[in-house]
């Protein structure tokens, strides 16, 4: 599962770029949506890591 999670940000990220271009915003009116998914995406990744060093 770990190996995949590169995934989950590349897909969150596309799917706000087409909002924000659906909605007639470019790219650097959404910035801080782009660092909030790359925020959440960091804190869940340390989150699943820590639970893996805990388990083991």
């Amino acid at each position: 599962m770990i190996k995949l999670f590169f995934l989950l940000p590349i897909l969150m990220c596309s799917i706000w770029w087409l909002y924000l271009n659906q909605k007639g915003f470019s790219a650097k009116d959404g910035l801080k949506g782009f660092a909030f998914i790359l925020g959440l995406n960091g804190l869940l990744l340390g989150f699943l890591l820590v639970m893996m060093y805990v388990t083991n």
